[in-house]
């Protein structure tokens, strides 16, 4: 082993110094390591954090405050349908124009009462006028010949009773004098040739009485038919010329019935046609509720039907009409008893129809979830209440508060009670 040269050492001495033997080793910060270890959980913070914030396939996400819940329970079911209805009059008339012309007077004022066939206004129609007058001249000489007809067959049934009385008179002459001039021939004053005469005139005026007998029962039935057709003529003449009169009638507006004027809104100066609408005649203290129904309760709504109105008032369904508008159809219904005092036209009230008895149901709260799914699924909410997964469902019967439930849902679900017509997927993610 070699000794090291002592020239190749430092130190002035030339010795070796043990501090030039030691060398000093740099410690690694612990803070470093913290920092790395901090770094390390704040990347794994992110990438949970990034993979909540990402929705999962087939999911939605919708803020909290966008949300409403509502919890499934077991509760009394009042099956009734609440609608506001209008009162209207129980039969409304109308009133019209049978003639047309120009509104020359009003006579009454709308909103009066009124009573049947009273006038209402007054129409001008000089045309008309000259019309009926000369019609009424020519109907009037269609009866004048009809009444000279007339005025024939009579005289000529008096002919023929004139006629076969004279005839009868004859005879009886001529018997009385065949009887005279039998008795002398019985004692013996006058031939047989004498009597013969008498007998011959007697027998000839007999012929002649029979033969006018029998065309005076010809020319009577002749005669009677005749009379018939011609009364006939007379009575359809004497109509139509009743009908022309009634056509300048027809001139004035009447109320066709009793009650109160409406819609009476023509004006002196108007022209109407026949058959314009002039105004309508309202029964008066006669009532009934119309209103209009969602189409979804179209099969449940009966005639028959009790409902409930303002005041514990009764009624009861009359009428179903069917048709359905604008997503609605209209039911008419009656007052059990006296219609309350006071009621007016187009006044509205709060009722309740009764579609069944009260029952114990499985229910949840109503809402857009209903109109949005159209009771087929809901969203029911986890323990949590951040997720909520779509669940196939089947909805029976509703009313304002309550849907029943009738399969998919169980006591206690919390489903969301809002519209979630925009959710596509079958999860939704309650942020």
């Amino acid at each position: 082993m070699s000794t090291p040269d002592p020239s190749d050492t430092p130190g002035a001495s030339g010795t070796i110094s043990g501090a030039a033997m030691d060398r000093r080793v740099a410690k690694r910060s612990r803070s470093r390591n913290w920092r790395w270890i901090a770094i390390g959980i704040g990347v794994l913070a992110f990438i949970v954090v990034v993979w909540r914030l990402i929705p999962a396939s087939g999911s939605t996400d919708i803020a909290a405050a966008d949300v409403e819940t509502g919890t499934v329970s077991r509760a009394p079911f009042a099956d009734y349908l609440p609608v506001r209805a209008t009162v209207a009059p129980a039969v409304t008339t109308f009133v019209g124009a049978l003639s047309g012309g120009q509104v020359e007077k009003l006579l009454v004022q709308d909103g009066s009462m009124v009573t049947a066939s009273q006038a209402l206004a007054r129409l001008a129609n000089p045309s008309l006028k000259l019309d009926v007058l000369t019609r009424e001249a020519t109907i009037a000489s269609q009866l004048g010949s009809v009444s000279g007809d007339d005025l024939a067959l009579e005289r000529s049934r008096l002919d023929r009773a004139t006629q076969t009385a004279s005839a009868n008179y004859d005879f009886i002459k001529a018997k009385r004098d065949l009887s005279v001039q039998q008795q002398l021939h019985d004692q013996g004053f006058v031939s047989d040739a004498g009597v013969a005469s008498y007998d011959e005139a007697a027998a000839y005026q007999r012929k002649r009485l029979a033969q006018l007998k029998s065309g005076e029962s010809s020319e009577d039935k002749i005669a009677a038919t005749q009379a018939g057709r011609l009364a006939d003529t007379r009575a359809r003449l004497s109509g139509n010329l009743a009908a022309v009169e009634a056509s300048l009638d027809a001139l004035v507006i009447r109320a066709p019935v009793g009650g109160r004027l409406t819609n009476f809104t023509i004006q002196p100066g108007q022209n109407l046609k026949a058959g314009d609408p002039a105004g309508q005649v309202d029964s008066e203290g006669s009532w009934k509720l119309v209103a209009d129904v969602d189409e979804y309760y179209l099969g449940r709504v009966a005639v028959g039907q009790k409902a409930i109105g303002d005041g514990n008032v009764g009624l009861v369904v009359t009428k179903v009409l069917p048709a359905v508008t604008d997503g609605r159809f209209r039911v008419e219904l009656g007052f059990q008893g006296k219609p309350p005092a006071g009621l007016n036209r187009g006044q509205t009230l709060d009722i309740r129809i009764t579609l069944g008895a009260t029952q114990s149901a499985l229910v949840a709260p109503v809402g857009g979830w209903l109109d949005s799914g159209g009771g087929s699924s809901a969203f029911v909410l986890d323990s949590g209440g951040h997720h909520a997964e779509r669940r196939a469902i089947r909805v029976g019967r509703r009313n304002p508060e309550q849907a029943e439930i009738l399969s998919g849902l169980a006591p206690g679900d919390r489903i969301v009670t809002t519209n979630t017509a925009t959710i596509k997927g079958n999860t939704l993610n309650i942020r």
